[in-house]
């Protein structure tokens, strides 16, 4: 195959205690899903079906560093459990969807929060707000085989040392399976892919020189510094 332009390098994640690196396809984020983040925002979580959206699968960041973007004063964390998969298909049953997952990571859906409020009130898509460049910092991967599949436990995220956000996996409005079985009723999903999980209360901006600390009991830490 001879190719017009050189083609892009294949967006990758390494895994945990190997030498292997995961080729991701696409970022799935859900929308509010832990209750009091969904109150936050102002939004009754009881009202609302799961919804989805995207990041691009070159937004993600690996080197711990994330550049302050422009057109925006208002950038702000939210920290979250990803989900890899190693197999997809379409119609998956939510008591099959975890023998789909190769993984779990923990990243960083950095939002430009002032822009995707104005693309809001216009009815607009947010991927101005979401989907920038370098706007999902994450983890290495750790694999399923090793840890299992995390159900609770704490998420949180610390700010130049001070807790700003802080919850549980169990939390969750809609846990990994459903999560899994409700997208690949939109999407054929495949090996590859990446969910981004939600994140709980608390989220907030941040300014050039911050230092962002995520944890996930079970999965690990991300630790990002803003420049």
């Amino acid at each position: 195959m001879k190719f017009a332009i050189e083609p892009a390098p294949v967006p990758v994640l390494p895994v945990a205690g190997t030498n292997e690196w995961f080729p991701v396809h696409r970022i799935y984020c859900v929308g509010r899903n832990y209750a009091e983040h969904a109150r936050e925002m102002g939004h009754n979580p009881d009202k609302e079906p799961p919804f989805f959206f995207q990041k691009n699968p070159d937004n993600l960041v690996l080197d711990g560093v994330f550049p302050y973007p422009p057109l925006s004063r208002d950038v702000q964390f939210e920290v979250e459990l990803v989900v890899a998969l190693q197999s997809g298909g379409a119609g998956i049953a939510p008591d099959r969807a975890l023998s789909h997952v190769y993984g779990y990571a923990i990243a960083l859906d950095m939002t430009r929060r002032d822009l995707q409020g104005a693309a809001k009130k216009l009815g607009r898509p947010w991927d101005v707000g979401k989907a920038f460049e370098k706007s999902a910092p994450a983890s290495p991967l750790r694999r399923a085989a090793e840890i299992g599949h995390p159900s609770s436990g704490a998420i949180w995220l610390d700010v130049n040392g001070q807790r700003r956000q802080s919850g549980n996996l169990a939390d969750m409005i809609w846990d990994v399976p459903n999560q899994i079985a409700i997208l690949s009723t939109l999407f054929d999903l495949r090996a590859g892919d990446l969910i981004l999980t939600g994140t709980p209360a608390g989220v907030g901006p941040i300014v050039a020189g911050d230092r962002m600390h995520g944890h996930i009991d079970g999965v690990g830490d991300l630790e990002v510094t803003v420049v």
